[in-house]
């Protein structure tokens, strides 16, 4: 199984940039967590988590 990175948001920003396509949202760091979630941009180039909101965009 693919170990896939944890990103987190603990400044509670609107649009994080990241270099993965496929990843675990955290929300914030522990224990100010939400469930944490794996993300698939598939061909997109951006994605929002649907428990924080946050907007992450891919940038190679």
């Amino acid at each position: 199984m693919e170990k896939l990175p944890k990103i987190t948001n603990d400044e509670g920003k609107k649009r994080i940039e990241i270099s993965y396509k496929k990843f675990n949202c955290l929300g914030a760091s522990p224990p100010h967590d939400h469930p944490h979630i794996y993300l698939d941009m598939g061909e997109k180039e951006d994605i929002i988590c649907p428990y924080c909101g946050t907007n992450f965009e891919y940038k190679d």
